[in-house]
């Protein structure tokens, strides 16, 4: 099923029944892959593995979880071989998976939930537990991705998970040695290269390694550091969950969401704090974007500013004529969206679901366009001449240059969120599409495409079907950017076989194929396709 229409219309908007709670319930790893039932034909260019993470763990014995950031790491794979398709899942074996399913409590503090001290010991025992400090979660259950030859499940934190993709067995936790508080969750890649964003004192610091090096080393361990970006407040950096990049710049936009650093290192291995403790935010200090020059790594100190906002994802950016435009997925005001994502919300009746995202910052897809040269006009006058946006830029008399974005794509509490493009083709170019999963107050349940030019959209969505984030995996033979398909695993709860593996033509997203097991998963966040 699926529609040319306007994002916003009232397409399915409603879920009464409740079937998404069950994305949001613990399910069981698996012992071996399970064969699928194809409908369809898969076409004959995917030969891979379909990789996703998500939470799998929302309790531990009698003690839950209580963020959606907090469950414990789960691998899923569809494998494709010659028209067959199989579906497997292991929970990632870190620390705090390990010792949770050992000691049947919750051990390491999480996102949004607090470890404390085991009850059998005695109050000394305890007492020295908390002095001693807070453990930094190693919880994985964010992406997947490769460094060099191998494939390593990352958070937020300074963990990273070595894993073995074909069998989803845990092989090594590693340390990033360059970071010195957490890091982003994603990558940008370039050329044999890749980049991510890691949080330090007071700073941002941007850093690079190679896909391959000719000895064979780790590239990890030879990972450098290209720029170093600077934060409003040296003990309060901003919460950054992406970056932008394109042929020469990189971009980085310093939202009013701040982790208070002084908070995290000392107050919460006190008084039982969590990760959601640590953040503040505040909407007078606005939003800050900065920019550096990759070759060499180079600091530009122009004070790009806008109005308050939040932001997990960048769609794309590219240079034209003189300027940056900066594609993003942002969330109106100033206050944290993270607030609204408690599993007690996600998991409400549908009327409660629809109260909680009511009051929720609003999402919407905005156009940002950057001055190279912000310093040729007088004050006050609009900086911007690209023919195509109506974006703005505008020179003031402390020397900030304001910046007004167009909207792509606005729906009253309807979010393009998870974004995808053809990154083999457009990735930090000019490019006209891009894909995402639909989210309705809150609740994944559609997937999108956007022309990002005309700002036409389509839609995908089936009754009671809670969808992922999809991936575009281009066609060999295609010409056009949009030639190609977008994979996406969608839990259906009420259908015989729950799970699928849904395979869109992302020209106008009509089902291609899709494969089927009986069985139940519950939400991914993000993943990749490997050939």
């Amino acid at each position: 099923m699926h529609i040319l229409c306007t994002y916003y219309s009232n397409y399915n908007n409603k879920h009464p029944a409740g079937g998404y709670k069950k994305i949001f319930e613990t399910v069981e790893e698996l012992n071996e892959p399970l064969p699928a039932t194809v409908t369809g034909r898969i076409p004959s260019f995917i030969k891979g593995s379909l990789l996703r993470l998500g939470p799998g763990l929302f309790e531990v014995g009698s003690e839950p979880f209580y963020h959606l950031f907090d469950g414990q790491a789960l691998m899923h794979k569809f494998d494709f071989s010659n028209g067959q398709v199989t579906y497997f899942r292991k929970f990632v074996k870190t620390d705090a998976y390990v010792r949770a399913m050992t000691e049947k409590r919750v051990v390491i503090t999480e996102f949004g939930t607090c470890a404390y001290p085991d009850p059998c010991k005695n109050i000394f025992s305890r007492f020295f537990t908390y002095f001693k400090g807070v453990e930094v979660t190693d919880n994985c259950l964010v992406n997947v991705y490769p460094i060099g030859e191998d494939f390593y499940a990352v958070t937020e934190t300074n963990f990273i998970t070595k894993v073995n993709v074909e069998t989803l067995e845990t092989l090594k936790k590693v340390r990033q040695r360059l970071t010195v508080n957490g890091s982003s969750a994603h990558r940008e890649r370039r050329h044999g290269l890749q980049h991510r964003k890691l949080h330090g004192e007071g700073s941002l610091r941007l850093v690079k390694w190679q896909q391959t090096l000719p000895d064979k080393s780790d590239p990890i361990e030879k990972s450098k550091v290209v720029v170093q970006f600077p934060s409003a407040e040296r003990f309060k950096p901003s919460y950054v969950h992406s970056f932008g990049m394109t042929e020469n710049y990189f971009v980085f936009v310093e939202t009013p969401v701040k982790i208070h650093l002084l908070k995290f290192l000392s107050a919460w291995s006190i008084r039982g704090s969590n990760y959601m403790d640590c953040f503040e935010s505040d909407e007078e200090k606005g939003t800050w974007i900065h920019i550096a020059r990759k070759h060499p790594g180079e600091y530009i100190d122009y004070k790009f500013r806008t109005a308050a906002m939040g932001l997990f994802h960048h769609i794309n950016c590219y240079e034209d004529s003189g300027f940056i435009v900066v594609d993003l997925c942002a969330w109106k005001g100033f206050e944290f969206v993270y607030n609204y994502l408690w599993l007690a919300n996600l998991r409400a009746n549908w009327d409660e679901v629809k109260r909680n995202a009511m009051i929720a910052p609003q999402p919407e897809v905005r156009r940002y366009v950057l001055p190279l040269d912000p310093y040729r006009e007088e004050q006050g006058k609009n900086l911007v001449c690209l023919p195509y946006t109506t974006a703005t830029a505008t020179m003031r008399a402390d020397g900030t240059i304001w910046l007004e974005p167009e909207v792509l794509f606005s729906g009253p509490r309807q979010a393009f969120e998870f974004p995808q493009i053809n990154y083999k083709m457009n990735n930090g170019k000019n490019y006209t599409y891009a894909y995402a999963l639909g989210l309705n107050h809150f609740i994944p349940d559609r997937i999108c495409k956007l022309n990002v030019k005309t700002k036409e959209t389509w839609v995908w969505q089936e009754p009671d079907s809670y969808p992922s984030e999809p991936l575009f995996v281009q066609n060999p033979d295609g010409v056009d950017e949009d030639d190609g398909v977008l994979m996406t695993i969608v839990v259906s709860p009420g259908a015989q076989r729950p799970t699928f593996c849904l395979i869109l033509n992302a020209k106008d997203l009509s089902e291609i194929a899709r494969a089927e097991v009986d069985i139940m998963s519950p939400v991914t966040f993000h993943g990749m396709y490997k050939p």
